[in-house]
């Protein structure tokens, strides 16, 4: 899926911001109302979300919906917040449920109806907890979840069951603290000859800032970063996560040099017996045809948890709103969520639990033995600069890399990280056009 994504980019996506500048209207198939619908999916997820679009359209005469692909990352979020403050925004838009915080101070979002949405059976009660509760700001509805895309934990049932660490069930043994997950993954690593555990880290902070605030959640705490700081953060959790993650990478239970494309390759080989990465690396393994089953990371430190964003629909905020497109925008996102089982096939869990619910969804595997998921996903730390693809995770990871590698100066790190938050949120929103703080 990384791949397809990387060889779409190059096909020359990124001149498609200036395509897609285009407000609604009449103009679609049979004069329908055209809903403009901005997203930076692309590769497998894509193909699967360009397959749910052509069923709507195809399934109603009153609207038809216009996707424009963005490149995902910054230049994704830049165009989109340009386009909230000119006043040129399309109908909807695909965020990342961590990112939306830092677009609804300055207006560049518009709060959905909950009431709207509750007569088109959109409500709470299809949501899990944490995935609702990081979609209400301030009391008010900024973004619809799609779906939970977790860090999670892939392993090998076949080199799993030789190395004598699955359970009655098939499902791979609970440890028993952190001591125990090593145990685990030596357990396996004797087995395989080589490690126990694929974890791609080197030169991939992203990877790096999930598992390590899955680790640090665990410890049953969260960070904290109010505006205009200083960063609330628990010492003992953050250096007890990163010292477990120096033992993990010590070249014994992980590689100490494993990047992400390594890693992949060692646990699809067969070289390994367990593989950390997110949920939308399924189909990378379903191409190799392994033996695989999923589950959440590990818990270690005591309370369930793992890492996670959501995909979620928001509102960008348009100065005079068409009413009926805006219907018919609060339709399609209705009708999207009631039909997104396919979504699954990309890895992600489906937000709305009358799929995850579903007997359909419960034969799909290994989907179904990880949707428990999210009702354990933690996000990031609410603030304007945190969420995927931020300059806040590619500087932490960078940090926390240099402690994994050496294996010391855990205590210099944490005081870097708080030197750098508190920094950050004496600072200013950049895409608040009020400059105000968080």
């Amino acid at each position: 899926m990384r791949l397809s994504r990387r060889q779409l980019f190059g096909a020359g996506l990124a001149g498609a911001g200036a395509l897609a500048l285009t407000g609604c209207g009449r103009g679609g198939p049979d004069d329908r109302t055209t809903l403009q619908f901005w997203h930076p999916l692309s590769g497998g997820d894509g193909i699967i979300m360009a397959g749910l679009l052509d069923e709507i359209n195809e399934a109603q005469s009153d609207y038809y919906v216009r996707p424009t692909v963005l490149e995902w990352g910054e230049p994704y979020y830049t165009k989109l917040a340009m386009a909230g403050a000119g006043g040129r925004a399309p109908e909807l838009a695909i965020m990342h449920s961590a990112r939306v915080p830092a677009y609804y101070p300055g207006g560049l979002l518009d709060p959905w109806d909950m009431s709207r949405l509750a007569e088109l059976g959109v409500s709470e009660e299809q949501f899990s907890g944490p995935v609702w509760e990081n979609s209400v700001i301030d009391g008010e509805l900024w973004s619809v979840p799609l779906d939970a895309h977790p860090f999670v934990m892939f392993y090998n049932t076949e080199i799993c069951e030789a190395a004598g660490v699955l359970d009655s069930d098939g499902q791979l043994l609970e440890p028993d603290g952190p001591e125990g997950f090593l145990d685990i993954c030596r357990q396996i690593a004797d087995y395989t000859g080589g490690n126990g555990l694929s974890f791609g880290f080197l030169g991939e902070p992203p990877q790096i800032w999930r598992l390590f605030y899955t680790f640090y959640a665990q410890h049953g705490v969260e960070m904290s970063f109010p505006e205009g700081g200083p960063a609330e953060i628990d010492d003992d959790a953050f250096i007890g996560a990163l010292e477990y993650m120096a033992r993990l990478t010590d070249g014994e239970v992980a590689s100490s040099r494993g990047d992400r494309d390594s890693s992949i390759a060692e646990f699809s080989t067969g070289q390994t017996g367990i593989f950390f990465d997110g949920v939308w690396e399924l189909a990378t393994m379903n191409d190799a045809e392994l033996p695989v089953n999923m589950g959440m990371i590990p818990t270690v430190f005591g309370t369930p948890v793992t890492y996670s964003d959501s995909h979620c629909f928001v509102l960008p905020h348009q100065q005079d709103p068409d009413e009926e497109a805006r219907d018919h925008a609060y339709e399609f996102v209705a009708r999207l969520l009631e039909g997104s089982l396919d979504w699954a096939d990309a890895g992600h869990i489906p937000a709305y639990l009358p799929v995850t619910e579903s007997s359909e969804y419960a034969e799909l595997t290994p989907q179904s033995s990880y949707a428990d998921a999210i009702d354990h996903v933690v996000y990031d730390p609410t603030a304007w600069f945190t969420g995927s693809g931020s300059n806040f995770i590619n500087e932490v990871g960078q940090m926390i890399q240099g402690s994994m590698v050496s294996g010391e100066g855990f205590e210099d790190t944490l005081e870097r990280f708080r030197s750098y938050v508190d920094g950050l949120l004496e600072g200013t929103n950049p895409v608040d056009p009020e400059g105000s703080h968080g």
